[in-house]
């Protein structure tokens, strides 16, 4: 869901540092967003298994 589908104001975790535009994107577009695509999930699972070997 990006931002411009809903019209609230975020509540930003304490640990984002507002000024690296790319973290604050991935806190707003990707932190804690369910995943419910078979195909995404099957890649998270992969390249999670890798970093973890």
């Amino acid at each position: 869901m990006g931002k411009s589908e809903y019209d609230r104001t975020l509540c930003r975790c304490p640990w984002l540092d507002m000024s690296k535009p790319d973290y604050v994107a991935y806190h707003d577009d990707e932190w804690g967003v369910p995943v419910y695509d078979d195909q995404k999930l099957f890649e998270f699972l992969c390249l999670e298994s890798a970093q973890a070997a």
